[in-house]
């Protein structure tokens, strides 16, 4: 009988159920995308050439565990609204305490395994379908990607079902303990706040403190190292909350007292803010943190992406090179209308590679610096040859010859010298185009030619800009990949949080706006205070948030070539339209379940 009863209500609050369902099933969603990668030792270690990736994604797991922590004890804390009413009953009409308890600890149960059931099934999909657009999108090149990944599954799997196990015996001594009457009340008791100055400035000072010192570290993260991360993480997550704690509760307050905060209707929607405040602090800070999170990961993301064509550039100012190229390589270098080309005749010995130094006076070798000396020190260890590597210049004209030449040294002749060498002459043939880029599926096609002609170069460099780009698209592919894969899923779960936190008290809202309008309030002006109030409610972290990613990019100077602040308002600007599409999704649905 109370099963029927229990069914009964799920029923009549079966868009309550499905605001909880869904905020769940996207939560667990999330955390499968990010163990997938997490729990995957191959992916990281093949695809960064960040020694402390591991750990840092550890940092991340244990941040992304305590966000999990404060939304499943919000999705519980609105389960448990919806039934206390519809328990206080069934105790007022006789239900025994024990078996309640017991149809308590089953419903708990059931919504959070079929979620996260459902959930990971999500992450599955998601990881395949947001994996495939940004590899096949950005022609990154990724090593030991799986968007199945059992071990993600079973931490994702034991995480849920183990903090809904608390949850479900949390409820079961809430609700059992609690008398029917009270149960019946509940959602009759205005949490309403109230100043503690002393508290409060306690508080905004010790915030501010943490949040600084969680900037110095993230800036300062060459003399930390990994206890950087650390240190920056406990405070800069404490110091958020803090810092939401006593200001929004003030801030709320003090609108109330201005004169435009009683105008129109805006004395109600602070009102209507000040009424959940304390609900709100918590929820705000985590939202400004993944609002951080995401909003730092796609614009490193993007950076890594946007920084290997600089530094392909910055390796050669040619393209590509050629040796004694045919008729149909010849075509092929014609295709891509090149708007520098130069041809050098040479003889070449299991020694040296000799060239006739009067054709570098008529067509001067065009020389291009490193970007940085970090790159040069790279090179010449890579080379691994004490000719080359005294000299950059040198090296940027051999690596344009064929593989088995790259590592010799070039001897510049004169005419008479270089004639009388008995070795077969030969001719390189370099090029550049206009934009590297934009021409990068023709030259993929001439070195293609060159591979069927030279086997030994695939497992060589190919030489000038195209084969700088493969190399450093090579090494930096894993990490465009893990920041721009992340940054999608901490926005999802962003908005998520955000969304359920304000839909799941949109139904306790209606009667408030049947009110207005009984006494007059017009649609208009009804929409007007629902849409006032959802972006406070989105403004606030995002403002934090904004902060928290222009500090904590400090931390990515020492892995750029270029400023990691170059060309952030791209990045920003996604995000932007991106979020403000959560708000009006948001406020969409909100108007639907509070205004029909």
């Amino acid at each position: 009988m109370l099963t029927k009863l229990a069914m009964t209500g799920f029923k009549n609050r079966w868009r309550d159920y499905l605001v909880l369902f869904s905020g769940l099933i996207m939560s667990s969603a999330i955390f499968y995308m990010f163990e997938a990668l997490a729990t995957n030792q191959e992916f990281l270690k093949q695809n960064s050439s960040i020694s402390m990736i591991g750990i840092i994604f550890q940092f991340g797991a244990v941040l992304l565990t305590i966000i999990t922590l404060v939304y499943i004890s919000y999705a519980n804390s609105f389960l448990l609204s919806m039934r206390k009413r519809d328990y206080g009953l069934f105790m007022l009409v006789g239900a025994r305490k024990g078996k309640i308890g017991q149809l308590i600890w089953l419903e708990t149960l059931l919504v959070g395994i079929s979620a996260t059931i459902v959930g990971i099934i999500l992450g599955t999909a998601l990881t395949a379908g947001i994996g495939k657009l940004l590899i096949n999108t950005l022609d990154l090149t990724l090593h030991h990607f799986a968007f199945w990944h059992t071990p993600a599954a079973i931490a994702t799997l034991l995480l849920y079902v183990g903090l809904f196990l608390l949850a479900g015996l949390f409820n079961l001594i809430t609700l059992t303990k609690t008398p029917a009457l009270k149960l019946l009340h509940s959602n009759e008791q205005p949490n309403r706040p109230r100043l503690k100055p002393v508290r409060q400035l306690i508080e905004i000072i010790l915030g501010l403190i943490l949040v600084a010192i969680g900037y110095w570290a993230m800036a300062n993260l060459a003399l930390l190292n990994i206890t950087g991360i650390g240190l920056a993480l406990v405070t800069i997550v404490l110091g958020t909350y803090f810092l939401f704690n006593a200001i929004f509760v003030w801030l709320m307050l003090f609108l109330k007292r201005l004169s435009a905060g009683q105008r129109g209707l805006n004395g109600f929607t602070l009102s209507q803010l000040s009424f959940r405040i304390r609900n709100y602090t918590k929820m705000l800070s985590i939202v400004a943190m993944l609002f951080a999170l995401a909003l730092g990961a796609i614009t490193v993301g993007m950076g890594f992406h946007a920084q290997t064509p600089l530094m392909a550039n910055g390796n050669s100012a040619y393209d590509m090179g050629v040796v004694d190229a045919n008729a149909t390589e010849k075509r092929q270098i014609a295709k891509l209308k090149p708007v520098k080309k130069a041809t050098y005749h040479f003889k070449a010995d299991k020694k040296a590679v000799y060239y006739l130094a009067s054709e570098f006076d008529q067509q001067p070798f065009t020389i291009t610096e490193m970007t940085s000396q970090a790159q040069l020190d790279y090179h010449q260890k890579a080379l691994k040859s004490a000719a080359l590597s005294k000299s950059h210049d040198l090296y940027q004209l051999m690596q344009l010859q064929t593989s088995d030449r790259q590592r010799t040294a070039p001897v510049f002749l004169s005419a008479t010298a270089y004639a009388k060498l008995p070795q077969k002459e030969q001719q390189l043939t370099i090029f550049a185009t206009k934009d590297l880029m934009a021409n990068l599926d023709g030259l993929k096609d001439l070195a293609t030619l060159r591979q069927q002609r030279d086997k030994g170069i695939a497992k060589g460099l190919l030489g000038g800009r195209y084969g700088s780009y493969k190399l450093v698209n090579g090494m930096y592919s894993g990490l465009e990949f893990m920041g721009l894969f992340l940054g999608i899923a901490f926005l999802a779960m962003l908005a998520s949080c955000l969304m359920f936190k304000i839909l799941s008290g949109a139904d306790a809202d209606q009667h408030r706006y049947v009110m207005l309008d009984k006494i007059g309030a017009t649609q208009k002006q009804r929409r007007q205070a629902i849409n006032k109030e959802i972006a406070v409610l989105f403004v606030l972290p995002g403002i934090v948030g904004v902060i928290h990613v222009l500090f904590g990019l400090q931390m990515f100077k020492l892995m750029m070539i270029a400023s990691p602040y170059s060309g952030i308002w791209l990045p920003f600007l996604i995000f932007a339209g991106l979020y403000l599409l959560y708000y009006l999704i948001t406020i969409n649905i909100y108007h639907r379940i509070v205004l029909r």
